[in-house]
């Protein structure tokens, strides 16, 4: 879901950016014509539209697309210094030359995105060495043209300066996601080797005793080193902090307390959930909590006006399905936290254990967070 609404953004984007470059096209068609004549500018405007168009197209190759559009720039201006043409580049050119080059200076590896920042600079420089003295618009050209690269580079380098902390503070919610886990599973695992360690004494002492009764303690040893494995497998990868800090999510057993203290103080909140879930893993009953509260906080912040909320926890022979939706109006406020930092840590933790987390708006109107948990081995990460 959350995809799809990022599709349809680029494609207004780009349909946006392609009215703007019609409208320049269109404007400096009719500026030349009423000035130099038409013929004067066929291979500026073929140009224009080239380079132009792979504004459009940036996003599947961005670097050789700002390579083509500012090799197509540096040709037009060649031509327009030798064949005595209107100064280029042009408004419609400068302004996608603008957005090949602040695209690669936002998303291209440092290399790269300062090489092609230099292309820039150097077409405006040889448009300012191409710039004939006797005409009075080429200053007026050339002005505009380090204007358009000086903005490019500026936003371009600002973006890529918001990117980098998005992606760090993204980053961040991950890991400490991982490390509560982690600590959450430690705790698990140090329980069965705790309870394993018990039941083989007990099983030394009754071996002396009665042998023909060892098997009973034998067998909750084995069911308590398999379900310590399988807490194993689902911690692999994961770091565990070095403080010894208690784990901070409860179980869903106080799922009830959290629905009625939300209700006095929100939407009124429905709740449906199975009696019994002793034979949860410790970490999915945690995990279920955590999507129910940090899906109950996303309303309370984002969906002020959600008349109701109905959170549905289900169990079936493979695994644990949490959901949470509201019926809150569409708008932008909570299309803008569509892809919050809690989302990305709780995402984190359902894909470790082996799940899946959806989160997006509904067909009608509010908003749906739906996660599905398996109740064996998870994915080892």
């Amino acid at each position: 879901m959350r995809v799809r609404i990022w599709d349809r953004l680029a494609v207004a984007a780009t349909v946006g950016l392609a009215v703007v470059f019609l409208a320049g096209i269109g404007i400096e068609a009719v500026a030349i014509a009423q000035t130099w004549g038409v013929r004067y500018w066929l291979a500026g405007g073929t140009a224009a539209v080239a380079v132009c168009a792979l504004a459009l197209v940036r996003r599947r190759h961005r670097a050789w697309a700002a390579v083509a559009g500012l090799g197509i720039a540096g040709l037009a201006v060649v031509a327009a210094r030798v064949f005595h043409l209107p100064a280029e580049p042009g408004p419609a050119m400068a302004l996608a030359l603008a957005v090949l080059v602040g695209s690669a200076v936002r998303a291209l590896p440092p290399v790269p995105a300062g090489a092609l920042a230099a292309g820039g600079l150097a077409v405006v420089c040889g448009a300012y060495l191409a710039a004939r003295p006797e005409s009075g618009g080429s200053s007026g050209v050339v002005a505009q043209n380090a204007a358009a690269w000086l903005g490019a580079v500026t936003v371009g380098l600002a973006l890529r300066l918001l990117d980098d902390r998005a992606a760090a503070t993204a980053e961040k919610v991950r890991r400490d996601e991982r490390l509560e886990l982690a600590r959450e599973l430690h705790d698990v695992v140090t329980h069965h080797i705790t309870g394993m360690l018990i039941q083989a004494q007990a099983a030394r002492i009754v071996a002396r005793k009665n042998p023909a009764q060892v098997v009973e303690p034998l067998t909750g040893i084995e069911a308590a080193g398999t379900e310590a494995l399988r807490a194993m497998r689902r911690v692999v990868g994961l770091l565990r902090d070095a403080e010894d800090a208690p784990p901070a999510s409860a179980g869903p057993e106080q799922l009830d307390v959290m629905v009625e203290r939300f209700s006095r103080q929100g939407p009124p909140v429905r709740l449906s959930a199975p009696d019994e879930s002793a034979a949860w893993p410790s970490e999915v009953t945690s995990t279920v909590y955590r999507i129910v509260r940090e899906a109950l906080t996303n309303v309370a912040r984002h969906a002020p006006r959600a008349h109701g909320v109905t959170v549905t926890v289900d169990q079936n022979p493979s695994g644990v399905t949490v959901e949470v939706t509201d019926d809150a109006p569409r708008g932008p406020a909570r299309a803008a936290h569509r892809s919050g930092y809690g989302l990305i840590g709780m995402r984190e933790r359902v894909e470790t254990l082996g799940g899946t987390l959806h989160a997006g708006p509904r067909p009608d109107a509010g908003w749906s967070v739906l996660a599905t948990l398996p109740l064996r081995d998870g994915r080892s990460r």
